[in-house]
């Protein structure tokens, strides 16, 4: 496993804009691909049907019988607590880096997990917090371009977001240091592993700093969302090293929170959630959930047990999904290059794994781009949306989402997507 510091991206060559010649060309393509009655969504980054498929052996789990959990207990009933069956914990330990007692395994979604620690935080405080987060003003650190639904959390809960730039190697560190050395800095959001959307993994640098730095806030949290961790593209595998045990080592043991979920492994929609967290603050975990339900979905713990048995189970059925997804990402690799490669209108990401391309348009571009695309039948997340409260100060970044359409639809819309981008680029004056 490599932790690569370097910037997991191929950019494309800087040229002169287009002759008028050329772009009479793209406006006359543009307008033929607009009577192919193209309807295709790239909106989010969703498994696509074939990647689903690999998991169906769930829909005949536990089988008639299969019920019985390694300690005897009945999945069926009321059993087990909030923190998940023990065989579980355990299947999931080595992906989230930590030891299994330190790992609860809850219902489908890690974002409900988030929440639920958000809300628990702002209600009842943390371990090492004197009062609850609402007592105060809160702000939160937000790496950009990030996770939309981190940022739609912060925004229902009112928390101020405080932009951090991502560098190739993980978050700015100088910018994130600087910050938390205000007291009302609360918390920071983290896709360590192929990030969401640049798809870069954070240098070991990166990790120890977040790690060992000092924070003004003494209840100060990572919240590590580490959703791509065996989400590999290649056979150059990135990974970060444990956050909780460098934590643990600079005496910041409480720090942080690490997600995980097979959202991307089996069923999107019908999958586990999990948090591993130091012993205090799995307690603190269990006490706050321990109220709101007796305990997630036994059966469906048992399921994924019985499916992928254990860590190298796990891998081995990981290898499935990338045979499905790498061709997608050469794809969109290839037609980026072809189409604008040296034009000087974008430069993008070439991910190693994860689920996204991050693109980066000409200035004031992107929103223009989307609606270009739209009116080709090409549905793209909205120019923005990888920025806190929807707004990209420069309106150029845009995040490609390859794996729902099949690879003949893939090749459709990114030659509809690479046309927008040359109209839009080119257009004088900018929109």
């Amino acid at each position: 496993m490599h932790n690569t510091s370097e910037r997991s991206s191929a950019r494309a060559a800087s040229a002169p804009a287009a002759a008028a010649g050329e772009r009479l060309q793209w406006e006359a393509r543009y307008r033929a691909f607009q009577s192919r009655d193209v309807s295709i969504d790239m909106t989010r980054g969703k498994p696509c049907a074939q990647q689903l498929s690999l998991s169906d052996a769930l829909l005949g789990l536990p089988g008639r019988g299969g019920y019985v959990g390694e300690d005897g207990g009945d999945a069926r009933n009321y059993y087990g607590g909030p923190l998940g069956l023990p065989e579980a914990r355990r299947l999931f330990a080595t992906m989230l880096g930590a030891p299994a007692e330190q790992v609860a395994v809850a219902n489908n979604s890690s974002l409900a997990l988030m929440h639920d620690m958000l809300a628990f935080a702002l209600l009842h405080g943390v371990p090492g917090g004197t009062q609850p987060w609402t007592d105060e003003t809160d702000r939160f650190l937000c790496p950009v371009p990030g996770y939309d639904r981190h940022f739609a959390l912060c925004e229902a809960y009112d928390l101020e977001m405080l932009l951090v730039p991502m560098t190739g190697s993980g978050p700015d560190m100088a910018v994130v240091e600087e910050l938390v050395r205000d007291p009302r800095v609360k918390g920071m959001w983290c896709v360590p592993v192929y990030s969401n959307p640049t798809g870069e993994t954070y240098s070991e640098e990166v990790v120890q700093r977040l790690a060992r730095m000092r924070t003004a806030a003494p209840d100060f949290r990572l919240f590590w969302d580490n959703a791509y961790a065996v989400h590999h593209l290649t056979d150059r595998e990135e990974g970060v090293p444990s956050i909780l045990a460098l934590s643990e080592q600079a005496g910041h043991g409480d720090r942080p929170l690490v997600f995980g979920s097979t959202s991307k492994i089996t069923f999107a929609g019908a999958g586990l959630g999990m948090v591993a967290a130091s012993r205090t603050n799995l307690e603190w975990y269990a006490r706050h959930a321990g109220v709101r339900s007796i305990g997630p979905d036994k059966l469906n713990q048992l399921r994924h047990v019985h499916l992928l048995r254990n860590h190298s189970g796990l891998l081995e059925h990981m290898n499935g999904h990338r045979a499905i997804l790498a061709p997608k990402f050469a794809l969109v690799e290839e037609s980026l290059r072809r189409h604008l490669g040296g034009r000087g209108v974008a430069t993008w990401t070439t991910p190693r794994g994860g689920y996204f391309v991050s693109l980066q348009v000409r200035e004031g571009c992107a929103r223009r781009v989307v609606e270009l695309a739209r009116q080709l039948g090409i549905v793209l997340v909205p120019a923005g949306k990888t920025y806190p409260l929807g707004h990209d100060p420069r309106d150029s970044n845009l995040r490609l989402a390859p794996s729902f359409p099949d690879i003949a639809d893939l090749a459709v819309a990114m030659e509809g997507i690479c046309l927008s981008i040359l109209l839009a680029c080119t257009e004088e004056p900018l929109p």
